[in-house]
């Protein structure tokens, strides 16, 4: 009945529908009213523990009866399809739900468990178990020993396998996790003695190496140049995760040594090990990071070898690593030539040198960040030359951007001959040239000395004619060297380490001192780049009318005779070149020829380079003693002079007074005058004393001490006692008439 009178909810109106449901929920209590009346009362408890999966079990059985009614109406609907069925699939249409009906109604009634079991109390023992084990584990770490590595030592020379490579590989590991504290609690082994730690770093850094190219079978290339790769090993595989973590300890134990020998050893171990880190990119990565920081900021050796391994690994691997190791590289050579001193300058002009050869590995490469870190200096000098403000000019004229054009300078300068770089001298020229110019006034002459410098070393090296002369000479017109100096200068002033000079040291004598020092060195330089040109005497021809209208000019004997000197050696060249090719039988047009008879010259030697070569010898002596720190004051053996404190000067001056004035007895108990002046004669130098400020006494004092014996033999000796009555009565009064004026 129930399943006829069932319809579709669209055929149904709102009041069918609404009855409908009524006589369902009426049914449904009648039904539980006939079951409590037939005797069927069910406990409370059975509908609360009556699962829902109950009810689920009830719609499948419903399902079931009707698939099956489907079934039954498909072969009148469609007979043909139901035919089909029959003759493939009988299953289908033999479809009987007893079974499953069974099954629903054995699921209907729970069955209690024939023993109770204690679930939540079991399951948090087995946890505490697991924990236990797992704490266990965690405590019961191997403690490494001397004895250990002996064996281990041993084992690898013997035969070294996968298997011992691993043990070596978890004890390194656990050394490498004492240094950042983590204390190895990881880690299968654990380090906790000192001597234990180094026996088991200096083993790995002896002997790793060896053993994992036996234990891989790697033979050395036949060129030397070429790199044999473990990663072509058949065994590389099998062992790569070991490998892997033990060259992440190497680059984890770089980064927390301090000391400069460790640090040393480490560096000499990786770069033996580059091989293998080239195989394996992200250790590669995490490598150069810290060979980067140590080229940058570590001691002497370990930038050396930190410089070795990157070298290293540009050359075998160029297109992975050449152009981010370069812009690296670059960008740490800035940062750290921000400062400028004695002490600095020899690890700047290092990182010039090492990355002008990492630079020369490509030309193409070179050419691309050249042209690039160029055109951002000439960025900053044009906002400077356009903007003209401070902040403008201060991104110019700082240690940094000096730097980099003398870096720009050593790396064409030294790839030179190179059509690749060849477009870029010009361009570094200008930028130099404008950025002399910006601000020329007296108190920037040492950043244009450095520029200069920059501007010799390109034109010497690439054969680039630059007019550098002119920059110099205008401070030989500008600078007036007959002015007596304000100020006396301790020390002179090192123009290698300053840009600026302050308005005191344009006072200094040490300034003008030093003028003309830089003068001297950087008009010889200059001049020494082009002692061979065919051109030499009408290139010095303007120079040389310049400095003798400056020894005209300068009356200071100290000026003069370095100029002059100078003057005289640049003369002596320039007669020598005109000499010699006047013999010359080829013209001026003829390129070749002034090209091989240049080389002759040069070959042969000019009045200049001969003395250029001595010079340059005494000056670099002279400029490794101002590295060192060593001032020139110090050779000299110049006398001290000690200078007594004031307290002490008074006793020894009243000391002094009391003993001139004493005399006889006698004369001291007659005469109390004489002691009523010894008084104030001591009460005038007290005061003088006191008035007497310490720092304000000059040079010209100091020498006050060592006189003190003369003035006191120049003081009178005391007199007899007849010479003082008559002092004290002294002569007769004169008594004159006086004249009165007609006011009084």
């Amino acid at each position: 009945m129930a399943g006829k009178q069932k319809r579709h909810l669209e055929d149904l109106s709102v009041d069918e529908f609404m009855l409908s449901g009524l006589n369902s929920a009426s049914e449904g209590e009648s039904d539980e009213e006939t079951d409590q009346q037939n005797g069927f009362n069910k406990p409370n408890k059975e509908k609360e523990l009556k699962p829902e999966a109950f009810t689920t079990d009830d719609g499948k059985k419903g399902k079931a009866n009707e698939h099956k009614q489907q079934l039954s109406r498909l072969q009148n609907k469609d007979p043909e399809f139901y035919k089909f069925l029959q003759a493939n699939d009988q299953t289908l249409l033999n479809f009987d739900d007893t079974d499953s009906s069974d099954d629903e109604d054995e699921k209907k009634y729970h069955k209690l468990p024939s023993a109770l079991e204690e679930v939540d109390s079991g399951d948090d023992d087995n946890e505490g178990q697991k924990d236990s084990e797992k704490s266990k584990k965690a405590v019961e770490t191997i403690k490494v020993t001397e004895k250990m590595i002996a064996d281990w030592k041993a084992a690898m020379k013997k035969e070294p396998s996968s298997r011992l490579f691993r043990e070596i590989t978890q004890a390194f590991k656990a050394a490498v996790a004492t240094t950042k504290g983590e204390g190895g609690a990881q880690c299968r082994y654990k380090v906790a003695d000192s001597s234990v730690f180094n026996a088991l770093v200096l083993f790995c850094i002896r002997d790793i190496n060896a053993a994992l190219q036996r234990m891989l079978n790697l033979k050395p290339a036949k060129d030397q140049k070429k790199l044999v790769l473990p990663s072509s090993s058949p065994k590389w595989q099998k062992n790569q995760v070991d490998i892997k973590m033990y060259l992440g300890g190497v680059v984890q134990l770089l980064s927390c040594l301090t000391e400069a020998t460790v640090i040393g050893a480490v560096l000499r171990h990786a770069n033996q090990l580059v091989p293998y880190y080239l195989s394996l990119p992200k250790q590669c990565r995490h490598l150069v990071k810290q060979l980067m920081k140590q080229w940058s900021t570590g001691e002497e050796t370990s930038r050396v070898l930190a410089f070795l391994a990157l070298n290293k690994i540009c050359r075998h691997k160029q297109d992975a690593y050449l152009n981010p190791i370069l812009k690296q590289m670059y960008i740490s050579y800035v940062q750290n030539c921000k400062f400028t001193s004695p002490t600095a300058l020899p690890m700047i002009n290092f990182m010039q040198r090492t990355l002008t050869e990492m630079y020369s590995l490509d030309t193409q490469a070179t050419y691309q960040h050249a042209f690039i870190y160029i055109r951002q200096l000439a960025i900053h000098l044009r906002n400077a030359m356009t903007m003209k403000k401070k902040e403008t000019y201060q991104s110019v004229y700082n240690w940094q951007y000096i730097h980099c054009l003398y870096l720009w300078c050593r790396v064409l300068s030294t790839l030179h001959p190179s059509d690749v770089l060849q477009p870029l001298i010009y361009p570094l020229c200008q930028v130099i040239i404008g950025t002399v110019k910006l601000v020329p006034t007296s108190r920037y002459y040492p950043l244009r000395m450095h520029c200069c410098k920059a501007l010799i070393l390109l034109s010497g090296s690439t054969n680039t004619f630059v007019p550098v002369l002119p920059f110099l000479l205008e401070i030989v017109q500008q600078v007036d060297f007959n002015k007596k100096p304000v100020r006396m200068s301790k020390k002179p002033i090192n123009f290698a380490v300053i840009l600026k000079l302050s308005n005191i040291n344009l006072m200094e004598k040490a300034y003008k001192d030093g003028l003309i020092d830089q003068l001297y060195d950087l008009i010889l330089e200059y001049f020494h780049t082009q002692h061979s040109s065919i051109g030499f005497p009408e290139l010095a021809l303007p120079t040389v009318i310049q400095l003798k209208a400056f020894l005209k000019e300068c009356k200071v004997a100290n000026y003069c005779k370095p100029i002059r000197q100078l003057l005289e050696k640049v003369q002596e060249n320039s007669s020598h070149i005109t000499g010699r090719r006047q013999k010359a039988a080829f013209g001026v047009a003829d390129a070749t020829a002034v090209a091989a008879w240049e080389k002759q010259m040069k070959e042969e030697g000019t009045p200049l380079s001969r003395y250029y070569s001595q010079w340059k010898k005494l000056r670099e002596k002279e400029i490794q003693l101002e590295i060192s720190g060593k001032e020139r004051m110090e050779d000299l053996d110049l006398p001290e002079i000690k200078r007594k404190k004031i307290q002490e000067k008074k006793v020894e001056d009243k000391k002094e007074f009391k003993d001139l004035f004493q005399s006889d007895s006698e004369s001291d108990d007659d005469d109390g005058e004489l002691k009523i002046k010894g008084k104030k004669g001591r009460g005038y130098d007290d005061d003088y004393d006191e008035d007497v400020d310490p720092s304000d006494m000059s040079d010209d004092e100091e020498g006050g001490d060592s006189d003190e014996d003369e003035e006191a033999s120049k003081v009178p000796q005391p007199l007899s006692s007849s010479a003082l009555i008559k002092l004290a009565e002294g002569d007769d009064d004169l008594v004159e008439d006086l004249e009165l004026s007609d006011d009084d």
